[in-house]
C-alpha cells in the first residue's frame, strides 16, 4: 500500500523511505550508502486532449520544460504503430501518462523511477482534484488555476508525494466558489504527524463503526458447462465515527492467521494480492497477521483482496438457437439462480448477443423485460428481483436477412451483472470477538452493513 512521503528534513526522508523501499534505498535518498533508483517525478503536466499544457509544476528542475512538446507526437506515433505504452521515453526524458476524461495527466523524468509510486501519485491526484471540483475535466482545471496550483505544491515536494488525503489537504487549502479562501494560514500540525490521515481532537457522542464488505466474481463459463476462469475480488470498507485516536485490530479468517494460531482450517479462506489502506501497519501484518490501524475519520477502503477458488455459476444459463430457413431465428434462454433461496438477486441483467443484421425484434418472458440494443447488437434481459432456487424463461424471436453474416461473426458469450446482498462467495468473516478487536477510544459499537456480490 502506497503511503505519504514526507521529506521536510533528511532524518524525515529516511523514515519514510524505509517503511517502503527499506534502509539501503532510504540512506541513498539522504546522500548516506550506495544509490538505487530514484523514486521521485520532476514534472508534472496536465494536458489537453491535443497535447496542450493546462499547467505544470516543475520539482526539480533537472527536465526542461520544453520537453513535454514531444509528448503528444511520440503518443500518436505509438498509437498509429498499434505499440502505445503507459511510459513513452523523448532522449534522456520519460514520460509516465495516464488519462482521464478529456485531460492527460504526465509525470516526467531523468531518472530510473519507481514507475508504481509515480502512476499511484498520477491516480492520487486525479482522486484528490475530483473531490474539489466534483468533476475533473478540462473547464474545472482552467476555472481553479489557482487552487490547482496550490494543491499540486501540497501533494508533492521536490517530487516526493507528500500530503495525498484529500481530507487533510481541504482543512487548510479551502475553496469558496472559484476563489482560494487564504484565511487559514497555519498548517494543521495533522500534516507533520506521524499519523497524516488523521486529525487531533475529533470527538463523537457515540462511537460507531460501520463494515462493510463488497465481492465480485469473474466467471466464464464454457458451451459445454465447465468453468474456465473463476475468481472472487473483494474489498473491505469502513465507515468509522470514533473519538481521538483509536487503535483498532481487525482479525479475518484468513488461512495463514488460522495455521499460526492453531485453529481449523474449515472455515478459513486463502488471501491473495491483498492491498492495504496506509494506515495498517505492514510489519505488524507480516509478522502475526494482526490488521492493526488508527482509522481515517469517516469512509475509507481498508483492504482489498482476490483469490483464485473454484467458484459454481450463481445464476446458471442455458441457451438454445433454432434458424427456420435463415430467415428467422428464435433464442430461448433459461436462467436459474443456484444460490441460497433466502437469497436475492438485485439488478440482473442477462445480455444475449444477436447476429448485427437481425430486424423486427419480438420478445416473450416469464419476468422482467427484455430491450433490443441495435447499436450493441444484443438483447438486455433485465430482472429486477432474482430469489435463490427459481428459474426464469426468455424467448425472443428475430428476422435474419442475411445468410452467411454469423459465420462472419461468430458467436459471442452470453453475460450475466447482478448483485446479492448480505452474500458473500469466498466466505471471508469478520469476527466480533475480543480476541479480533481491540481499540482505546472507550466503548463503541459494532454494526455490520451487510455483503454483496456481483458477476
Amino acid at each position: 500500500a502506497p503511503s505519504p512521503l514526507r521529506p521536510g528534513s533528511p532524518a524525515g526522508a529516511a523514515a519514510h523511505l524505509a517503511q517502503v523501499t527499506g534502509k539501503e534505498e532510504a540512506a541513498a535518498a539522504c546522500g548516506e550508502g550506495p544509490r538505487r533508483p530514484a523514486m521521485s517525478a520532476s514534472a508534472v503536466f496536465i494536458l489537453d486532449l491535443k497535447g496542450k499544457p493546462l499547467i505544470s509544476r516543475n520539482y526539480k528542475g533537472d527536465v526542461s520544460m520544453a520537453e513535454i512538446e514531444h509528448f503528444m507526437a511520440l503518443l500518436l506515433q505509438r498509437e498509429e504503430e498499434g505499440a502505445l505504452a503507459p511510459l513513452l521515453t523523448h532522449g534522456k526524458v520519460h514520460f509516465l501518462w495516464i488519462k482521464h476524461a478529456n485531460l492527460y495527466l504526465v509525470a516526467a523524468t531523468k531518472k530510473n523511477a519507481n514507475a508504481s509510486l509515480v502512476y499511484a501519485f498520477l491516480y492520487k491526484v486525479v482522486e484528490v482534484f475530483s473531490e474539489y471540483f466534483k468533476e475533473l475535466e478540462e473547464e474545472s482545471i482552467r476555472d481553479n488555476f489557482v487552487i490547482v496550483y496550490e494543491l499540486l505544491d501540497e501533494l508533492m515536494d521536490f517530487g516526493f508525494p507528500q500530503t495525498t488525503d484529500s481530507k487533510i489537504l481541504q482543512e487548510y487549502i479551502t475553496q469558496e466558489g472559484n476563489k482560494l479562501d487564504t484565511g487559514k494560514s497555519r498548517v494543521p500540525t495533522t500534516v507533520t504527524n506521524a499519523v497524516s490521515w488523521r486529525s487531533e481532537g475529533i470527538k463523537y457522542k457515540k462511537n460507531e463503526v460501520f463494515i462493510d464488505v463488497i465481492e465480485s466474481v469473474n466467471l466464464l463459463v464454457s458451451a459445454n458447462g465447465s468453468v474456465l476462469l473463476s475468481e472472487v475480488v473483494g474489498t473491505i470498507k469502513l465507515k468509522v465515527f470514533l473519538s481521538g485516536m483509536p487503535e483498532l485490530r481487525l482479525g479475518l479468517n484468513d488461512r495463514v492467521l488460522f495455521e499460526l494460531t492453531g485453529r481449523g482450517k474449515n472455515k478459513s479462506v486463502e488471501l491473495e494480492d491483498v492491498k492495504f489502506h496506509q494506515c495498517v501497519r505492514l510489519s505488524r501484518f507480516d509478522n502475526d497477521r494482526t490488521i492493526s490501524f488508527v482509522p481515517p475519520d469517516g469512509d475509507f477502503e481498508l483492504m482489498s483482496y482476490r483469490l483464485n477458488t473454484q467458484v459454481k455459476p450463481l445464476i446458471w444459463i442455458e441457451s438454445v438457437i433454432e434458424k427456420f430457413s435463415h430467415s428467422r431465428v428464435e433464442i430461448m434462454v433459461k436462467a436459474k439462480g443456484q444460490f441460497k433461496k433466502q437469497s436475492v438477486a438485485n439488478g440482473v441483467e442477462i445480455a444475449v448477443p444477436v447476429p448485427s443484421d437481425a430486424d423486427s425484434p419480438k420478445f416473450k418472458t416469464s419476468v422482467g423485460s427484455a430491450k433490443y440494443l441495435p447499436e450493441k447488437n444484443v438483447v438486455i434481459w433485465t430482472i429486477k428481483s432474482f430469489p435463490g432456487g427459481k428459474e426464469h424463461l426468455m424467448r425472443a424471436h428475430f428476422g435474419l436477412p442475411s445468410v452467411e453474416k454469423e459465420e462472419d461473426e461468430g458467436r459471442p458469450p452470453i453475460s450475466v451483472r447482478f448483485e446479492i446482498p448480505y452474500f458473500t462467495v469466498s466466505g471471508i468473516q469478520v469476527p466480533r470477538t475480543s480476541e479480533t478487536w481491540g481499540w482505546r477510544a472507550g466503548p463503541w459499537r459494532w454494526r455490520s452493513l451487510g455483503c454483496r456480490d456481483g458477476a
